[in-house]
């Protein structure tokens, strides 16, 4: 993937989540599955070559969002509450991006210091 398909790829993902976030309430909260029914819905082995993003985002609505307990859900009371917002998703795509290891100051002086206000 160049630095183009990753815009391009991740302006579909941010669409998907968007997209969901936008019509979690439609769903149920927890998954209609028992044990192994995902499992069964995917290949026995991974694939040998690269499949197209397309498939893979069609793989994540048809096989993993369905397959999901919802905890953003505003029905969802288990546990403890959801931990996702439009903005923390932005955080951690872009701690990511950075390849941030904020786990010591050593590690990430920025990091470290920024989680002291």
């Amino acid at each position: 993937m160049d630095a183009n398909e990753f815009r391009a790829n991740g302006q579909a993902v941010i669409e998907l989540i968007a997209q969901y976030l936008e019509t979690i309430e439609q769903r149920p909260v927890t998954a209609d599955v028992r044990p192994g029914d995902i499992r069964s819905m995917l290949p026995e082995h991974p694939p040998t070559s690269p499949e197209s993003f397309d498939e893979v985002l069609r793989d994540v609505n048809n096989i993993v969002l369905p397959g999901l307990t919802h905890w953003q859900h505003p029905n969802f009371y288990a546990f403890f509450p959801g931990n996702s917002s439009y903005p923390s998703i932005l955080a951690d795509l872009l701690t990511a991006g950075l390849g941030v290891q904020g786990m010591s100051w050593l590690s990430s002086p920025a990091c470290t210091e920024v989680e002291t206000l």
